[in-house]
C-alpha cells in the first residue's frame, strides 16, 4: 500500500487523456483476474469522459496515474451511473477509492441534481463505499431500462447469466441512490455495518451458485434470503 498523502483527487479534463490507455488496459487486467465480466471501454471512450468533465481521476503530485471513475446518462438524463471504477494495484487498500467514489458521487450530484444515481458491483468493498453515500440494494427492475445501457453488458463473461434471469439479476449487485426518495446516509451505513458478514455470505453465494442455479432451474428469480429496506435482491 503506497503512502496516500501525495494523492491528488479531481475532475478529470482534457490535460488527463494520455492516461486513458493506462486506465482500459487496467480495467480489463483487474476484471481478468477477478474472473468478473466488465462493459468494456476504448481509451477514445474514457478520453471522451476526460473532455466533457464527465470523470474523475486521481494521480500523484508527480503525475502517476492512481484511479479513475466517469459519469454515464441513461433514459434522457433520469437515471446517472458511477461507472469504471478502476485503482492501479499498488494503490488498492489505501482509501482511494473511497474519495474517489466521493467525488464522482458529488460532480454527478452537482450535474444531474434531479437524477437517480446507480451502480452494478461485484465486490463487498464498493458496497460499503456506496453505502456510506446513501445508495441501497435495488432489484435490476429499478435501475434504468435503456437498451443501450445493458447492451454493455455483452462483453461480460456473465451476459448470458443476465440474459437467462430475464435481465433480472446476474452476478453484479444493483446499488441506487434516489434523490427524491432516499435513507440517509446514516441510517444505510449503520445497517450495512450490522449486516456486513450477510452480505458477504450472499455475494460468495452469487459468485460460487449463481452459474450452477441458472444451469439448473433454467432462469428465474432467485428469491431474496432476507430483506434490506425491502429489496435487497439476489
Amino acid at each position: 500500500m503506497e503512502n496516500t498523502n501525495n494523492i491528488i483527487v479531481r475532475v478529470a479534463n482534457e490535460n488527463d487523456t494520455h492516461y486513458a490507455q493506462q486506465i482500459v488496459d487496467e480495467m480489463a487486467s483487474s476484471a481478468k483476474a477477478r474472473g468478473t465480466g466488465i462493459a468494456k471501454r476504448t481509451p477514445e471512450y474514457v478520453a471522451n469522459k476526460m473532455n466533457e468533465g464527465k470523470a474523475v481521476i486521481a494521480v500523484t503530485t508527480d503525475g502517476a496515474w492512481v484511479g479513475f471513475c466517469y459519469i454515464e446518462e441513461w433514459s434522457h438524463g433520469e437515471f446517472v451511473a458511477n461507472s469504471g471504477l478502476i485503482v492501479s494495484p499498488e494503490f488498492r487498500k489505501s482509501g482511494v477509492a473511497k474519495r474517489i467514489k466521493e467525488t464522482i458521487f458529488a460532480l454527478s450530484r452537482k450535474k444531474y441534481p434531479d437524477a437517480k444515481i446507480f451502480g452494478l458491483t461485484t465486490g463487498l468493498a464498493v458496497m460499503k463505499i456506496n453505502s456510506d453515500l446513501g445508495y441501497e440494494p435495488v432489484t435490476y427492475g429499478e435501475l434504468t431500462q435503456d437498451e443501450s445501457f445493458w447492451a454493455g453488458c455483452k462483453s461480460c463473461v456473465n451476459y448470458d447469466i443476465l440474459m437467462s434471469k430475464g435481465r433480472k439479476n446476474c452476478m453484479c449487485t444493483a446499488m441506487l441512490f434516489d434523490p427524491k426518495d432516499h435513507y440517509k446516509p446514516e441510517e444505510t451505513r449503520e445497517h450495512f455495518k450490522e449486516k456486513s458478514k450477510i452480505y458477504e455470505r450472499l455475494l460468495r453465494f452469487k459468485q460460487l451458485f449463481l452459474k450452477k442455479e441458472t444451469a439448473e432451474a433454467g432462469g428465474g428469480d432467485i428469491k431474496p434470503k432476507h430483506h434490506f429496506f425491502e429489496r435487497f435482491h439476489f
